[in-house]
């Protein structure tokens, strides 16, 4: 059975980068949609980026375009985000989540990791 363990959070500065990582186990993500999430303190849980399972398609919320990259290496059965510039409003838990379908769907998921961009 699949499960996906999310790391890399932190604490880091306005402006500042950060890569999180989301690796899986039990299971390859080869044929998997993983798609990234946040939810900051007491706001609803947001769509961040999903990636498709060769790789060759990518989406991003508006929030975050030019910012940050989602990318994957299915040989290290492992999905990135790569987060720069990053601001403040970008405080939240970071989960990543397995789907059968194109940025829908979600599944399976992580248990998150803490990302606070504070100065």
């Amino acid at each position: 059975q699949l499960q996906l363990v999310e790391s890399g959070g932190g604490l880091v500065q306005p402006g500042g980068s950060l890569r999180l990582s989301c690796a899986a186990s039990g299971s390859t993500l080869d044929d998997s949609v993983i798609g990234w999430f946040r939810q900051a303190p007491g706001k609803e849980r947001e769509g961040v980026s999903c990636i498709s399972s060769s790789g060759g398609s990518t989406k991003y919320a508006d929030s975050v375009k030019g910012r940050f990259t989602i990318s994957r290496d299915n040989a290290k059965n492992t999905v990135y985000l790569q987060m720069n510039s990053l601001k403040p409003e970008d405080t939240a838990v970071y989960y990543c989540a397995a789907s059968n379908y194109y940025c829908s769907d979600f599944r399976t998921w992580g248990q998150g990791t803490l990302v606070t961009v504070s100065s």
